[in-house]
């Protein structure tokens, strides 16, 4: 079972390395993490980078496929080479997934449109233009097709993907291996109730310091 990662510039790498976590211990997981080119492809920030092994041209027919987001994603929607692999890949996928703004590529390759999805609260209107129905729902599953929400719920997405996959005893186990028992220490995670001043902190940019 081949489970593709796609791999840019300015990946939020949360969004892959959760459902890493999660799938690469299903039965037969064969995991590769897949790019433009061979190569370390490093988050907005520059400081943490993640290796792909291999090109898109290697990887054309994975049976599941993992698209994350972050700050490059609205790049990456619009790069032709990768929403063009993204749609003939999807073509023939067991399942495509996307965490965050990966949404947004899976947009860019046409495989969102008139299906309900979710995204980082941030892009809501953005994937709309694409053709979804955005929804704030942490997951959300159309056919074949299964978006998550922000970068956490990829986990959650990846949980209810091997649950399909290799049935719930087998997913509660991972999530047993994993500790995912989250008691987050603030109810601050919600858009929808989130004030202003804290929603504008988080645009302005809390870490300043990018390469």
């Amino acid at each position: 079972m081949e489970i593709a990662f796609l791999l840019f510039d300015g990946t939020t790498h949360l969004d892959s390395v959760g459902p890493y976590e999660v799938l690469h211990n299903l039965p037969d997981a064969d995991v590769k993490f897949v790019a433009k080119a061979k190569g370390t492809y490093r988050d907005k920030c520059g400081m943490l980078g993640l290796s792909a092994d291999f090109t898109l041209a290697e990887v054309s027919a994975p049976d599941i496929l993992v698209v994350p987001g972050g700050g490059g994603a609205d790049a990456a929607a619009e790069d032709p080479e990768i929403t063009e692999w993204v749609k003939a890949v999807h073509e023939t996928t067991t399942w495509t997934t996307s965490v965050c703004t990966g949404a947004l590529i899976l947009g860019g390759a046409g495989v969102l449109k008139g299906l309900v999805a979710t995204t980082h609260w941030r892009a809501m209107e953005t994937l709309e233009s694409y053709g979804a129905e955005p929804v704030r729902e942490r997951v959300v599953r159309q056919g074949k097709v299964i978006t998550a929400a922000g970068v956490s719920s990829g986990i959650d997405m990846a949980l209810t993907l091997a649950a399909e996959i290799a049935g719930a005893q087998v997913a509660k186990a991972i999530q047993l291996g994993i500790e995912y028992d989250p008691e987050p220490p603030f109810q601050a995670g919600d858009f929808t109730e989130a004030p202003a001043e804290r929603i504008e902190l988080w645009r302005s940019g809390i870490n300043k310091n990018k390469r």
